[in-house]
């Protein structure tokens, strides 16, 4: 099995995507985060390691598995927008009231150490 150049640049780009995306949602709700939203993070990124174990040189395994990770998570984002509609997804991604032109935005100040509140 050879390795392709352009699959592993995709695979990477859409593995820091991925990556960046769970951090970043694990810092902004911090006040509500918990154990496993860390390991959520590990998880993702020990898979990237398991596959950097094979070669790439003889295959792009690593690119594969980072191309999936990223399209599950879109997948993913499109069945829940689907199964539950725009309000719920909103407030699932930790954006309440999109939509509401009139809405309190009072809630979602800063908090003492500058991070808004969610």
């Amino acid at each position: 099995m050879s390795s392709s150049p352009a699959v592993m640049s995709v695979g990477a780009l859409s593995f820091g995507v991925a990556v960046g995306y769970i951090t970043y949602r694990t810092l902004v709700r911090a006040e509500r985060s918990a154990v496993s939203d860390l390991a959520t993070v590990i998880t993702a990124v020990g898979g990237g390691a398991v596959t950097g174990l094979f070669d790439p040189q003889e295959g792009d395994t690593f690119g594969w598995y980072s191309i999936g990770l990223l399209a599950g998570m879109a997948v993913f984002f499109l069945l829940f927008l689907a199964m539950n509609g725009k309000a719920a997804t909103a407030v699932f991604m930790g954006v309440p009231d999109i939509g509401h032109p009139h809405a309190d935005t009072t809630r979602q100040s800063a908090a003492s150490d500058g991070r808004p509140r969610r």
